[in-house]
This record gives C-alpha cells, structure tokens and sequence, in this order.
C-alpha cells in the first residue's frame, strides 16, 4: 500500500492572491516580522543577475518605501499579528504561482523559492530562468 506525502499547508493573501506561503515560512516571517519592529511590509521581487539569469529578493522595508504600483497582499498567521507583502508589477510576472517555503535543516536551511515559471533553476535555488 503506498502512501502519499502530503503538500505543505500553503497560505496566499486575505484577498486569495499573492504569492503560496507555506505554514513554516509564515511563522518564519511572523517571527521575523515582529523583530523588526513595526510599520514595516516584507518585499518581494526578482533582480537580473545570480547564476541562471534572475535571482529572487527578499527585504524588509518601511512601509512608506511602498510604491504607488505595487501590489499589497495581507497574510494572517494563526496565533500571529497580521503582515502585508509587496511586489512591483515587474516583478510579479515573474513570481506569480511562487511557493515560498522554510526549512531550519543545517544544509540547505532557510527560506525556499518554488517558482512554477522557471524553465531552469540554480543549485541554491535562489536564482532561475524563464
């Protein structure tokens, strides 16, 4: 009898958008995100350069760094204060359908892009090409 690992609980925005953020990652950045303090949004986006081509970002900024175009995604973690996520519409053509994820494994730790746009991905994984 064979048995199916399940797919991690995946969270998108309060509007049903937004990037697939998995329950690891969420209480990663609800952590993350009450260490920096308030009024501060987590920035998503990609960037020219890394190894195959595009490499991901991943900043906290201030609120009022948000520009006028970005697109504003709300994430409720259970048991956690509520966080906004931004993107830059450039950006998002390239991330949406994205699964971020978080591993505290030794090797290979931290935050995971899982990116159904890439036609080819890094070793490390945090660059890709489309």
């Amino acid at each position: 009898m064979a048995t199916e690992l399940a797919s991690p609980q995946t969270h998108t925005g309060v509007d049903g958008k937004g990037i697939l953020i998995t329950a690891a990652a969420m209480k990663q950045l609800a952590t993350l995100m009450q260490q920096q303090g308030g009024d501060q949004v987590l920035r998503v986006g990609v960037r020219s350069g890394g190894c195959s081509g595009m490499s991901y970002t991943m900043d906290f900024i201030s609120a009022a760094e948000k520009q006028a175009d970005d697109e504003s995604y709300l994430y409720e973690p259970a048991g956690a204060p509520a966080f906004t996520v931004i993107c830059d519409p450039k950006s998002l053509l390239y991330i949406y359908g994205m699964q971020l994820d978080f591993s505290s494994a030794l090797i290979g730790g931290g935050f995971n892009f899982s990116n159904p746009n890439a036609t080819q991905t890094c070793g490390c994984g945090s660059s890709f090409a489309v």
